[in-house]
């Protein structure tokens, strides 16, 4: 890859921060890297919970040809599975892009883009089943999934393992593990519950409503326009 490396992240209204400054935190040390937060529009982006605000530097209109694109999640997925300006976006960059990755349910994004499938791909351990409908196949026991230029991550915390990953590929091993050391990235949770195999049925139970309560009414409602679209691809591709 080029000395000089153009880095792209998805915000929308509704992101799942860490899922955005994870990577940014790790990629913008990555050296000749310039790491752009890009919307449909310049400006504030209120990130998951409305208590947040991140910034968008660029938009997607200007944002032509990165060398590596990443997509969170968040709260508002299925308005961004839905919109068909972002989609095409994010199939335009794709084409050119060295790395197209994802974070938690922004790997729900890239299905809906058709970026995804019949490639294996991880995504949040709850949103599995979605990500299978949307043409994938999923790999619910691995933190970071490869699948040549696609790189997806498990759920929010995983874009820090995925962001440290593509530091190794673009500035090789041992920038990486400097990265690593610089932000002291050595997790020691003081629980372990961080995966629905590790997880009591009661903590699972908890966990999914507390995902549920987080999207809003109105994310709910595109859910059945999400399934027909997904519908029709299969009747007129076939797969």
């Amino acid at each position: 890859m080029a000395a000089s490396v153009e880095i792209a992240i998805l915000l929308y209204q509704g992101v799942t921060a860490l899922d955005a400054v994870g990577p940014w935190e790790v990629l913008s040390r990555i050296p000749g890297a310039k790491v752009q937060f890009v919307g449909k529009e310049v400006g504030p982006v209120v990130a998951e919970g409305g208590e947040l605000l991140l910034g968008a530097t660029h938009s997607i209109s200007e944002t032509i040809c990165p060398d590596v694109l990443v997509v969170p999640g968040g709260s508002t997925t299925p308005g961004q599975m839905v919109d068909d300006e972002v989609l095409d976006w994010l199939r335009k960059v794709h084409r050119t892009s060295v790395w197209t990755a994802s974070v938690c349910t922004g790997a729900l994004i890239l299905g809906a883009a058709g970026i995804l499938k019949g490639q294996p791909a991880t995504t949040h351990g709850y949103k599995m089943g979605v990500l299978r409908i949307m043409g994938a196949k999923p790999r619910p026991d691995e933190r970071v999934v490869r699948s040549g230029k696609v790189v997806t991550a498990a759920g929010v915390s995983a874009g820090i393992d995925l962001a440290l990953w593509l530091a190794g590929e673009i500035a090789g091993r041992e920038r990486a593990e400097a990265i690593q050391l610089v932000i002291e990235y050595d997790p020691h949770p003081p629980f372990d519950a961080g995966h629905i195999s590790k997880a009591s049925k009661e903590v699972q139970r908890l966990a999914n409503k507390m995902m549920d309560d987080s999207m809003p009414g109105d994310q709910r409602r595109l859910v059945p326009k999400i399934a027909w679209n997904r519908f029709l691809d299969l009747v007129r591709t076939g797969q």
